[in-house]
């Protein structure tokens, strides 16, 4: 369990800054709306950072605290320091969140056959922003 959580948390903080970066060099007409629409994408996956890695510790098991320690083990990857349109941002947010939401689903399987019962209602509260907010940027992307 510590080796899928440690995953799903590394994904979730590289994640965090690939938001931020998209946030922070966000260009064109669609500013004004796409702006605050990716803060509050990075402050969703903040809460679900700092809820995985408080959930480890609950657990006895010993979260990635480095940034080394996350490159290395992250699937998402990082975001260049180049401006993107909203287009471009919300198709790899949608990549990265459809990954994401595979990695909380390990979880919750895992989670489920070992009677892990506090990770599993976790991961459920997860699953359910990931579907969310999956089905919504598929619809933006049309």
């Amino acid at each position: 369990m510590e080796t899928l959580l440690n995953k799903l948390l590394a994904d979730l903080v590289v994640e965090y800054h690939k938001l931020q970066s998209y946030h922070w060099y966000l260009k064109g007409y669609h500013f004004f709306d796409d702006h605050p629409k990716l803060e509050s994408y990075y402050d969703m996956i903040a809460g679900m950072v700092d809820g995985t890695a408080e959930d480890m510790l609950k657990l006895s098991l010993k979260p990635e605290s480095t940034m080394k320690g996350f490159l290395s083990i992250s699937d998402v990857k990082e975001a260049e320091n180049n401006e993107v349109t909203s287009e471009e941002a919300y198709a790899s947010v949608l990549k990265d969140f459809q990954l994401l939401r595979d990695d909380v689903l390990a979880v919750k399987k895992e989670a489920d056959e070992t009677g892990d019962y506090l990770t599993s209602a976790l991961m459920d509260d997860y699953i359910e922003s990931f579907y969310k907010e999956i089905w919504m940027l598929r619809q933006v992307l049309k």
